[in-house]
């Protein structure tokens, strides 16, 4: 039998609000998956060494303060640096512009979760996407 798939759900930078990350998480726990919640307020450094030493599959970011479009490839370099890119980056929040969302797949986000998606949506996504030893 597989073990549970391990997610970290962080919150990067100045963003103050968490209930979303709250009900993903939470679905997610439901879903049968192991998860880790790290709070608000979070660096890039902090975000991607807390799923460094908990080796999660999965690393779950929620960003409602527009700073996406730097903290996103900032924790992909960092998880480059650390050899740790077949961790599963999954980012949601307030990210709609299509621009933007097309900029972040072509940088090799697999996905981007914008406001009001299906959370069984996000969990099918991991379930089929994660990739567990």
């Amino acid at each position: 039998m597989l073990r549970p798939i391990k997610v970290l759900i962080a919150k990067p930078g100045l963003d103050g609000h968490d209930r979303g990350a709250k009900v993903v998480s939470r679905a997610l726990r439901d879903a049968g998956m192991e998860v880790i919640y790290t709070g608000l307020f979070q660096t890039p450094d902090e975000v991607v060494e807390a799923a460094l030493q908990e080796d999660v599959d999965v690393l779950g970011l929620s960003i409602l303060s527009g700073a996406h479009m730097t903290l996103i490839p900032r924790i992909m370099d960092l998880l480059k640096e650390n050899k740790a890119e077949d961790i599963l980056l999954v980012p949601g929040g307030t990210i709609v512009q299509k621009e933007e969302i097309n900029e972040l797949l072509a940088k090799g986000v697999p996905v981007v979760f914008g406001p009001d998606t299906p959370l069984e949506q996000i969990v099918t996504f991991i379930k089929e996407n994660a990739k567990i030893a």
